[in-house]
């Protein structure tokens, strides 16, 4: 008969207790204790704070308007691009692990999909294509990039990249300013 001994991952009494020991003297004297990090907001942050309506002007036309509003549990940003128009369009940005999401349902009938890094914060969020739904081939006309530049909390720059027989066809440039709310004063 073979003696019988015990695995080496069940621990000894003894062993126990040293472990203990050990980790009362890690924690009392300050070594191994985690300091918080202080959290940084990333770019998805950045689009949550968007909310509400903005006014601007591309190259080719002026009143433009655009809605943004947080849903979904605030995991996910609607951008509505001249609401209530025959162009009215989409964009819906979500969160996606490390990364911002953004899927695009143009007027043209397809739905590109782009990602960007969800990195520091900084001014500016380049999303580039991934993927696209109702897109018979990547030489078929479709937004391949959006760029957004954060000038400060009222004022935004987005620019649109379409591609068109597989390279690109110009863009679609969007100066944006905050709408202010009235705000009435009691007298």
């Amino acid at each position: 008969m073979l003696p019988i001994s015990r695995p080496c991952f069940i621990a000894t009494s003894a062993s126990l207790r040293l472990a203990l020991a050990s980790c009362i003297c890690v924690l009392s004297t300050g070594v191994a204790v985690a300091q918080p990090v202080p959290v940084v907001p990333g770019h998805f942050e950045q689009f949550k704070a968007l909310e509400g309506e903005w006014l601007g002007a591309t190259k080719e036309t002026t009143g433009l308007r655009v809605v943004y509003h947080v849903t979904s549990g605030a995991s996910a940003v609607i951008e509505t691009i001249a609401p209530g128009s025959q162009h009215e369009m989409i964009t819906v940005i979500t969160k996606d692990r490390e990364s911002v999401s953004l899927t695009h349902y143009c007027a043209i009938g397809n739905q590109p999909h782009m990602m960007a890094p969800d990195s520091d914060g900084g001014k500016v969020v380049a999303f580039k294509f991934q993927s696209a739904g109702n897109l018979k081939s990547e030489n078929d006309m479709h937004m391949r990039e959006v760029t957004y530049t954060f000038v400060d909390k009222d004022n935004l720059k987005t620019i649109w990249t379409t591609y068109n027989g597989g390279k690109p066809a110009g863009n679609q440039v969007f100066v944006l300013k905050r709408k202010k709310v009235a705000t009435h004063t009691a007298h």
